[in-house]
């Protein structure tokens, strides 16, 4: 993975969590989620993808500081506990704004966003 590949998929991540915080604010129960709810099916499903190998994209970018891998395996753990509750909300048939704010409030979410903040500025 290319460094604008890690930096394109941090800013996928980024973008997905304020579209969901938008979608949340619209109060759409999952049957009324309409064009909205395929908008926001589709960011978790990009989302999702760009999850999948994130830690080795940083590994690759950063020397390999003892600080640096154990940062990294933080955002890995982050990630994956991310990544599923990302896949749970695919899951669903429907996806209402409920849904997805909780997904927001995820303290895995929001550690996830925080260890992508930090380690980001560690790239440059």
């Amino acid at each position: 993975m290319t460094l604008d590949d890690l930096k394109a998929r941090i800013g996928l991540i980024e973008e997905a969590y304020e579209f969901f915080l938008a979608y949340a604010a619209q109060g759409l129960s999952g049957d009324s989620a309409g064009s909205s709810g395929e908008q926001a099916r589709d960011f978790l499903q990009r989302c999702d993808a760009a999850l999948d190998g994130l830690a080795d994209g940083f590994r690759a970018h950063l020397p390999g500081a003892a600080a640096h891998e154990a940062a990294v395996a933080v955002l890995e753990r982050d990630a994956a506990a991310s990544q599923a509750l990302v896949r749970l909300a695919l899951a669903q048939p429907a996806l209402s704004s409920q849904l997805v704010d909780n997904l927001n409030a995820s303290i895995h979410l929001r550690a996830l966003l925080t260890d992508l903040f930090l380690l980001g500025d560690v790239l440059g």
